[in-house]
Formats: structure tokens, C-alpha cells, sequence
């Protein structure tokens, strides 16, 4: 696979794994705004829950690969 389409693939598994994660704040926390994924903790709902952390995860090693190939090019 090309280094473009690959790029490609990996944003839309990011966009997509941002798009769940802000579905279950919701389910939450109703009022959870994308910006409030950047800082979970403040919202107790959120940091309590193993399911929002699990997702959040996810997200972590998806944005940790983007970096790492970038930084590998």
C-alpha cells in the first residue's frame, strides 16, 4: 500500500474512532462537546467509565501510528 492511500486509511480510522468516542460521551454525558474529549478527566462521568476509557485507547494508538509515520518519512 502507498504511503497516500495508507495516510487516507488511517485518517478515516481516526475519524471514525472520534466519531464513536463522542457518541458514547454522549450516552454519558448529553452534553459532551468534541472538545471535551481532549480533557475527559474533567468530567466525572467520562473518567468513570472502563467503556469511554477503552475507546479512548483506541484513539491513543490510532493518533500514536499517525505520528510515528510521520515522523518516520
Amino acid at each position: 500500500m502507498d504511503s497516500a492511500r495508507l495516510d487516507a486509511l488511517l485518517e478515516e480510522m481516526i475519524e471514525a474512532q472520534r466519531a464513536r468516542l463522542l457518541a458514547l460521551a454522549r450516552r454519558l454525558a448529553p452534553v459532551t462537546t468534541p472538545e471535551d474529549l481532549l480533557q475527559p478527566h474533567d468530567h466525572p462521568a467520562l473518567a468513570a467509565s472502563t467503556d469511554y476509557n477503552f475507546e479512548d485507547g483506541i484513539l491513543a494508538g490510532y493518533l500514536a501510528v499517525r505520528a510515528a509515520l510521520r515522523a518516520s518519512r
